[in-house]
């Protein structure tokens, strides 16, 4: 099973932000308590599953009464490290670019893009929102002097693999890459890659399924 380095399993990792929604809708309507039970129904989970994943956090319920909204929110927060801002860079002012850096939510989860990168001249000397953009030859010297460790690629395909490298070659120890290509890297490199592609090729498929699903109960209904 894939672990991060504090040992919790990724499936874990990525159910904790959906955890985090409702219990922030829970909180803002008064709620002080919540069950794992309403949890897992909510997300369409088994109760056991909830109490082993919330168990990471090291929070504990009480019998018949269940977890403390407030404290279980800090307590995935930090436990995802969303409670340490951390600064990052973005290369690719277009319009992927622009949509990451002009969106607010990041802060909310511990990441703030604080300067973007391009080749395009034109576009240098602007804001993204409040995202400065600077020159790519600029980039090496603006990582050593902030200290910045993550890097957010919106580049086209044929320019992510260089990029890439240039990023590794500056100091870079995390890209989070929004451009469809695989890069290969060193492994000492965080790579996470967002597919939107992949991503929509998945819910076409189970749009069909449904579809399809509808169609032969359609078929039947008619016998």
């Amino acid at each position: 099973m894939n672990t991060t380095n504090r040992g919790i399993p990724i499936p874990t990792i990525k159910r904790f932000p959906s955890y985090l929604r409702l219990l922030k809708g829970y909180r803002d309507e008064g709620m002080q308590t919540v069950s794992a039970t309403v949890l897992a129904e909510e997300l369409g989970l088994k109760p056991i599953q909830v109490r082993k994943d919330i168990s990471c956090t090291g929070i504990e319920g009480k019998p018949k009464v269940g977890f403390t909204v407030i404290k279980l929110i800090d307590a995935i927060i930090h436990t995802l490290g969303w409670d340490n801002a951390t600064d990052a860079i973005l290369i690719g002012a277009g319009h992927l670019g622009s949509a990451l850096a002009r969106y607010e939510g990041f802060e909310s989860y511990g990441l703030k893009i604080v300067a973007a990168f391009d080749i395009d001249p034109s576009k240098c000397g602007s804001f993204l929102g409040e995202v400065p953009v600077f020159p790519l030859d600029q980039l090496s010297r603006y990582i050593e002097e902030n200290h910045v460790n993550i890097g957010v690629l919106a580049v086209p395909a044929v320019q992510a693999q260089e990029v890439a490298e240039l990023l590794v070659s500056c100091g870079i120890l995390a890209i989070w890459n929004f451009a469809p290509k695989d890069l290969k890297l060193p492994e000492r490199v965080v790579v996470q890659r967002t597919d939107l592609a992949t991503s929509f090729a998945v819910l076409s498929a189970k749009v069909k399924r449904k579809m399809n699903k509808e169609e032969l109960l359609g078929e039947e209904d008619e016998w």
